[in-house]
């Protein structure tokens, strides 16, 4: 049995002259951060990551932090039965 649920997770961008273009969702404790709508990870990633449109210094290299943007993740939830385990 599956179960497919789309939701919105926050993307986090840098791009620098080392390491090139590093995307990832971003995560608290290795859980992905996930809401419902896009708005909510637009005020989520406003709250949290704001300062970044503001400081020129950590967008120049060797950040090269850009601002997150939200994105739509597609989670699959796979539930073995015990019938199907054995």
């Amino acid at each position: 049995m599956s179960e497919e649920r789309r939701l919105w997770g926050v993307l986090w961008r840098q791009k620098n002259k080392m390491y090139g273009l590093k995307e990832h969702l971003d995560n608290e404790n290795c859980v992905p951060i996930l809401f419902s709508t896009r708005a909510e990870a637009g005020e989520w990633i406003k709250k949290r990551y704001g300062y970044i449109a503001t400081r020129k210094d950590l967008r120049a290299e060797p950040h090269g932090w850009l601002m997150p943007r939200p994105v739509r993740v597609l989670v699959r939830m796979m539930v073995q039965r015990e019938a199907e385990h054995e």
